[in-house]
Formats: C-alpha cells, structure tokens, sequence
C-alpha cells in the first residue's frame, strides 16, 4: 500500500481526505499543521503528500520544500480555498504535482492521486529495468534475464579464462560479435588486439591477404610487405565471422595455423609463428555444409572445442522489454516508454532479424516521435500488423470447415519451417518437431516436400 500524508489545520477536511484514501485502499497518515507535517517526513517515508497552502506557521510551501529535500521523488498535491494563480504558479515551479481548489468533488481528487501514483510506479518499474540492465541482466552489451541468456552470461567468464578456440552460432542480428567481443575482454588477453574480419565480405584472394599478409612483389600492386590479421592478433584473439563462407582451398591454410601455430606470407618461403585465439561465428550449420562438401570436418572440430550458441530473440520473448529500455537510453530517450499495447506488438513480433533489427526499429520509432509515450500506432506497420504463425485459421460456423486441410496445411508449414531452420539436416529437424527421423522421412514424402529444396514439388 502507498502511503499518503495528508496535511491540513482543518479537521473535517482533513478526516474527510481520509475517510475518502482509505477507501481506495492507500495507507493515511494525517498531520493537522505544517510543523507537524515536516517532523513526520523527518521520521517516515510517504509516496504522496496532500497539503493545504493557507496554515498559521508553517503553511504548504513549507511542507513542499521539506518533502522535496526529504526526497525528490514526493509527489506533493496542494489544495486550499484560498488560491491565486500566483500560488498555482509558485507551487508547480517548487515542484508540486498539481494543484487543487476547494471545494473538490471526490473523484477529482481520486483521479489526481490515482494518475500521480500510476506515474511513480511506472518511474520505478523503469528504475528497476535500468538496475537490472546494469547488474544481474548484462554482460558488457549483452542483455538478457531469459534461462538461456542467463546460462550463456554465466558461462563467457569461465569460457574467456580458458584458451581454446570458440565456435559461435546463431541467426543473424543475434549478437554473435558482441559475444566474442566479451570472451576476450574478459580473457587474459584483453590488453592485447581483438581483430574481427567477416569472411563473406572479401573474395578468396583478397580474403587470404588479409588473414596472412603478403610480400612485396608477390602479386601486381603488392609494392610493399603487408602484415596479415593473425600477426596484428599476435597474443590475441581474432573473430572470423561467417566462417561458413570461407573458401576449401582456404580453410585448409587455416587448419594448419590451428595445428601448427605457423603461417607464411603470400610470397614468403618463411614461417611466421603466432599465438592468437580464434573464436569463429557463423549462422549456418556447419554440420550441414560439411555433408555438402562446403566445409572441412576436420577444420570443425578443431573450431567447435567451445560451442556457444546464442538464442533467436523469438525465443527469449522476455528479454524484449530489456532490449527495448537499453536502445532507449542508446538513443537518448530515457523518458519515453511504451504504452502496454505497443510493447505488446514488439513482444509478440517474430524479429526475424533479432537484436539488431529491434535496435532499428527502436531508433525509427524514437527519430519520429513527438511525445513521451509510445502509442500502437507508433509501431512500424509490420511490427503493428504482425500474426503469429501460422495465419488465416478460419473460424468455425454453422457451414463447417475442412478439419483435414487446415490439419495439413499447419503441418506442412511447420516439416518446411523445421528444414529451413536446420539447413536441411533431416535428423535435426526430426529433433525440432520431436518426432523420429523415420516419421520425418514419411511425412516429407507424404507431402512431397523436397527435402532439398524445402519447397512443395
């Protein structure tokens, strides 16, 4: 129960505010001067103050500077039968909440204190997001409260003091970087270079030089030697991120780094020796691409020593509203929050682009708008108009439905879904669906699903 302290010399009024408090379930203490108002803040804490202005000695202003100097946070009411808008004006500037004329209906003044109060919760439901962001729910830049982010923060302390190789997995937007980024500050090797290199951005040969570095001479335009990124990693870590798409011919030139802890330079008949952690991300299977001949299976399990695996956003729904106060205050809009149907909308939506895409999405919101409150019709259209899958059920009338082909349709959708999500390896998907691989294989061929494609044939 908040508790109220309600302050006024006259007796009726004062019983009369209780009486009416009490009703509504708050806890009322009252003072019948202003003397003895501010001797009661000295010694208690109350949530909210209804003080009359006009009291011999100590009047309302009084109250209100004590309330305020006990805490700012107060939320101080004043009322009297004598007002000015001098007094109005004076009270809102020394930090009063609102300011009432007697004679009051009662539900003018239960609308007064329910709003104040509903707004002091709200300020400490967000205070209370923001201490969590800051201890239990955050490693670095990583958020969570949800069991699986919860696990995963608990384990990169113990996985950054060990020096074996990392192999990241997750969707794209999931964070995978930032993972990496908090193995190695958190690792002995911190006060040495972290370097991170996509490897979907460069083509083979330009990939290669980078990694390795060059000679002068060893190719047209190499005028001088040129360092490559695991001797700038020397001591270090580096992050090879989409490690899926790294050519053959190239990973081999890895795994000898790996077993070896020696490479050379394009053009360079010397070895060069390093000590660098390579933590590895991908959002592919790699246990998929090695059945495609994509990628080497010996080069997997020299990277997979430590797997982490971080969780889609769709999975950790109890992580959004975390998420959310963090862009917040990223984009400098600490004061905004969302109303209880737009947060509903971003925790319902499907973010297929995870993390980063709500990160997007929190700063178009907060770019266009114009007021403290996020409304639904705030939300980007497919946020707001997102429907979980899958869709179009139609509802059950007098003429009936086609329980069989709305039967298949769902599990159609969901034997397609499960491929998509496992790059095609049957066993996995069969592991998503909890059924056996055999049930698997007769309800793909049942359906005609190429197991392939992940299309209808």
């Amino acid at each position: 129960m908040e508790k109220i302290l309600v302050v006024d010399d006259e007796k009726s009024m004062n019983e009369v505010l209780r009486i009416l408090l009490e009703a509504e379930g708050f806890n009322v203490t009252s003072a019948f001067s202003g003397k003895e108002a501010i001797n009661l803040l000295n010694a208690h804490h109350f949530d909210l103050i209804i003080t009359d202005i006009k009291m011999p000695g100590a009047d309302g202003f009084d109250v209100l500077k004590a309330a305020k100097e006990t805490d700012p946070e107060t939320i101080v009411v004043m009322i009297t039968a004598f007002g000015t808008n001098e007094d109005a004006i004076e009270a809102m500037k020394q930090g009063a909440y609102d300011y009432i004329n007697k004679p009051f209906k009662n539900d003018e003044i239960r609308i007064v204190i329910n709003r104040a109060l509903e707004k002091k919760r709200l300020r400490k439901e967000i205070e209370i997001l923001r201490e969590q962001i800051r201890t239990s729910y955050r490693l670095e830049n990583i958020i969570g409260k949800s069991p699986n982010m919860q696990a995963l923060l608990h384990s990169i302390p113990k996985i950054a003091q060990n020096n074996s190789n990392v192999l990241i997995t997750g969707e794209s937007g999931s964070g995978k970087e930032l993972v990496a980024r908090a193995i190695h500050n958190l690792s002995p090797r911190a006060k040495k270079r972290f370097v991170a290199i996509n490897c979907a951005t460069l083509p083979e040969g330009l990939l290669e030089s980078e990694l390795f570095g060059y000679m002068k001479g060893a190719f047209t335009g190499a005028s001088t030697n040129k360092e490559g990124l695991f001797e700038v990693a020397n001591e270090g870590s580096i992050l090879l991120d989409e490690i899926a798409e790294m050519p053959i011919t190239l990973q081999a030139k890895l795994l000898r780094v790996i077993e070896t802890g020696t490479f050379r330079r394009l053009g360079s008949t010397s070895d060069i020796t390093v000590d660098v952690r390579i933590i590895a991300a991908t959002n592919r299977n790699l246990k998929a691409e090695i059945e495609k001949g994509n990628f080497r299976e010996d080069l997997f399990y020299r990277l997979n020593v430590i797997p982490v695996h971080i969780p889609p956003l769709r999975e950790r729904k109890e992580d959004i509203p975390l998420l959310i106060e963090h862009f917040l205050r990223k984009n400098k809009a600490e004061r905004v929050r969302f109303s209880p149907e737009a947060m509903k909308m971003m925790i319902n939506y499907e973010w297929k682009g995870n993390v980063r895409e709500l990160e997007n999405v929190i700063e178009r919101i907060v770019l266009l708008l114009e007021r403290e409150i996020i409304l639904p019709e705030d939300i980007p259209p497919e946020v707001r108009d997102y429907r979980h899958f899958p869709q179009g059920l139609p509802e059950l009338t007098h003429q009936g439905v086609d329980l069989d082909a709305i039967l298949e349709s769902i599990e159609k959708n969901y034997l397609r879904r499960a491929l998509e999500l496992t790059s095609g390896v049957k066993t996995d998907a069969a592991r998503l669906l909890n059924i056996s691989f055999r049930s698997l294989r007769h309800r793909l061929s049942k359906y005609s699903i190429d197991e392939n494609s992940n299309e209808l044939s």
